[in-house]
């Protein structure tokens, strides 16, 4: 019942997030008749960070991956099991796919149009490199040193990332591979994928190799402390037990 929760939580996060980011995007390009792309891309940034922000601070305290890098890097960082890996991951897709599909409908277009917006510049590649490197920088550092803080953080910087990269951070195997669903703002079109998921990879890989070392004495104080405190307990616990059994 517990992994039915985790996975229920990432199907509806991951829908609302697709919902927000394509949504979004049609909206402020019909706004503005498809005549300043700049305000339409700022438009879909905020709109993106405020969702964002409530997506994880209502579901975090179940699950709030919502991106299968996210997910990989946890197996990998032992935050996960691997046995939940793939369901994780399907799941993420899944309601991904179908945020992209009621945007679509909910703006009266049909239900699943393939995108023709190419995305292969090499500027962008190296755009979702940096957009997911910063993006699991930023949950690594805010975890560790402001837990509280994690929502407002990862908001804060995706709203900044879309606005700052070259590719509009899409940081997200799963969004990037939803998106090749609706031929609006905010597409990528199907041949582009396999280069932005494979740049997102090596930039969630680099992230986790650098963080992860700066952040290793910090990550071994704490599991030092955490044995002592375990210890600690282990003896109490057998003291309590000694003077009972001596009454």
């Amino acid at each position: 019942m517990k992994h039915a929760r985790v996975l229920v939580a990432e199907f509806i996060g991951s829908a609302f997030l697709l919902l927000v980011v394509v949504g979004s995007g049609i909206l402020s390009d019909r706004l503005n008749g498809g005549a300043n792309l700049a305000l339409s891309v700022l438009c879909v940034a905020f709109a993106t960070g405020g969702v964002l922000y409530a997506l994880i601070s209502s579901l975090g305290g179940v699950s709030a991956h919502f991106n299968p890098a996210v997910t990989l890097v946890s197996a990998f960082r032992r935050e996960l099991s691997w046995s939940l890996v793939l369901p994780y991951i399907f799941t993420q897709v899944l309601g991904a796919c179908l945020g992209v599909i009621l945007a679509n409908l909910m703006f009266d277009l049909p239900a699943v149009t393939l995108s023709q917006t190419a995305r292969h510049a090499s500027g962008q590649y190296l755009g979702e490199f940096i957009a997911i490197f910063g993006l699991l920088g930023t949950i690594f550092g805010t975890a560790r040193h402001r837990p509280q803080a994690v929502p407002a953080a990862v908001a804060a910087y995706v709203a900044g990332a879309i606005y700052f990269t070259s590719s509009t951070c899409f940081a997200n195997p799963a969004v990037t591979l939803a998106r090749t669903l609706t031929a609006t703002l905010t597409g990528i079109c199907p041949a582009d994928v396999a280069a932005y998921v494979g740049c997102q990879l090596l930039g969630a890989l680099a992230a986790m190799v650098v963080f992860g070392w700066l952040f290793k004495d910090e990550d071994g104080n704490i599991e030092r402390i955490r044995k002592e405190l375990s210890e600690e307990e282990l003896r109490l616990r057998l003291e309590r037990d000694y003077k009972l059994h001596n009454l």
